[in-house]
């Protein structure tokens, strides 16, 4: 069974999309109809931007979601997923490219997700960081030991590997207690903010909100949503898992074993960066990973 999958944030990279849209007449008008929809040229700061630019979350997001959805788009009758997956942001893109949102909603959530996620890091000066090495209950257990301070898991990204996201302060004194405690590496994140926990509270009431607004309809196929890690068909349900994504950790690691064990054994990751291939090899190392760009 084939499965295709999407990339979150901090797969970007400049010059991404370029090629699609020079060779590409549906890419192109893709590309400028979400220019269109976003009230800037985004393509600019993809093609010929800076590191900076594309760091800023506000691009980031659309800008992978846009190289992901397109890359879908342009492989026309060749794409038959028998599965979806994304890794946080990227469940947009998932969602698009089965089906069960438009371009135009998918764009246009990715935007305000973007800028809600923005606001909400600047509220409150927080952080991520990886942990390496340990598992993850005793992940889970220590920052659970941290009192007066948020620090949670946030993303479970492959076997030993977990990224916990909180306040400053919190995640500082776990990176000190998990390093202590036989971590391989502790490693702080360069990100805006403490993204899939609490501190999101506000970004996700804004996000609630439009995703409430927005129709869903049946995908093309099962979608395997970060909050459960559980195949999805029925838009009530996708709808609410999205809502809940916001603040709720990434299961990738489940979402991939559970994805192995319903029959996938062939992912192919969509849009930017290998990221997805690489953490997918680490769930399990005989599937067939490939990417396209």
């Amino acid at each position: 069974m084939k499965v295709y999958v999407f990339p979150g944030q901090g797969a970007q990279f400049v010059g991404m999309g370029k090629e699609l849209y020079d060779n590409n007449p549906l890419a192109k008008e893709l590309f400028e109809k979400a220019n269109g929809i976003l009230g800037f040229r985004i393509t600019d700061l993809m093609f010929d931007g800076t590191d900076e630019d594309l760091k800023q979350t506000k691009v980031t997001q659309p800008a992978i979601f846009l190289h992901s959805v397109v890359l879908a788009k342009t492989l026309g009758e060749q794409f038959v997923p028998d599965m979806v997956a994304g890794h946080s942001l990227g469940e947009f893109s998932a969602l698009v490219a089965a089906g069960s949102l438009s371009f135009e909603s998918g764009l246009t959530l990715v935007s305000k997700r973007a800028k809600a996620m923005q606001k909400a890091c600047e509220a409150t000066p927080s952080t991520m960081a990886a942990i390496l090495g340990l598992p993850d209950e005793k992940v889970e257990e220590i920052c659970a030991a941290i009192s007066g301070e948020v620090v949670v898991p946030a993303n479970y990204n492959s076997p030993g590997q977990i990224v916990i996201s909180g306040t400053v302060p919190g995640i500082d004194k776990a990176c000190e207690l998990l390093s202590a405690a036989g971590a391989k590496r502790t490693l702080k994140l360069k990100v805006g903010g403490a993204f899939h926990s609490p501190l999101m509270e506000a970004a996700h009431e804004e996000l609630a909100e439009a995703i409430r607004d927005t129709t869903i309809n049946k995908p093309v196929c099962p979608v395997y949503q970060n909050v459960n890690a559980r195949p999805e068909t029925d838009p009530d349900r996708i709808k609410a898992n999205l809502i809940a994504q916001l603040t709720s950790p990434v299961r990738w690691t489940q979402t991939v074993e559970n994805m192995i064990a319903d029959g996938a054994l062939h992912f192919i990751e969509l849009g930017p960066g290998s990221v997805l291939q690489g953490l997918i090899t680490k769930v399990n190392n005989t599937v067939i990973t490939e990417g396209i760009h």
